[in-house]
């Protein structure tokens, strides 16, 4: 077991390292905002750690993250238990983001896809269909970034293939985005 001083240095030296994602931080950042200027809403997929991210990020967006402003339209599609169970019962989960994108999605939207791997099989087809719809779509991956980083507007790999790591990068940055939105009071 590595010690809790050598995950932390692990930690910084990653986090030294998403520097070099700034810039599509930052333009990701303005494309959030564009989205809730024009009346969109942003949508959030993920499974497992990644889902509880996006439910997460919806929070601090419709609720409040750093002060108390008007609520941001942000929708995890990660939380409604009804339709994750039926869904995946009745058509099997690689299709259970796609088709909530499907029923309330329009072009006016953006959809983050998280996925520390980018090979997630839902996420892609969340992406797919997203794009299918003319929406915006920011990929949050790890490792190289998968087929996911292939078919988003904006992808952010955050560069580490330690899925924990991953994860640490992709909260900094919903967190960081939410304080842009909260700024521009969209």
């Amino acid at each position: 077991m590595k010690t809790f001083i050598a995950e932390l240095e692990e930690h910084k030296a990653m986090m030294d390292k998403l520097a070099d994602c700034s810039g599509a931080i930052e333009a990701a950042a303005e494309m959030l905002i564009a989205t809730l200027k024009q009346g969109g809403k942003i949508l959030l997929c993920g499974n497992g750690g990644s889902a509880a991210d996006c439910q997460h990020i919806a929070a601090e967006l419709v609720v409040q993250y750093q002060k108390n402003r008007k609520a941001l339209a942000a929708i995890a599609l990660t939380t409604d238990t009804s339709i994750l169970t039926a869904h995946s019962n009745d058509f099997g989960f690689e299709t259970v983001y796609s088709r909530q994108i499907e029923a309330i999605a329009t072009e006016k939207d953006c959809l983050i896809a998280i996925s520390t791997s980018g090979k997630s099989k839902n996420i892609i087809k969340a992406a797919e269909a997203a794009r299918l719809k003319n929406m915006t779509v920011i990929g949050l991956t790890g490792c190289k970034g998968g087929e996911l980083s292939k078919l988003v507007t904006h992808s952010i790999v955050v560069p580490s293939e330690v899925t924990a790591r991953i994860q640490e990068a992709h909260i900094l940055i919903g967190h960081w985005w939410c304080g842009a939105l909260e700024v521009a009071a969209c």
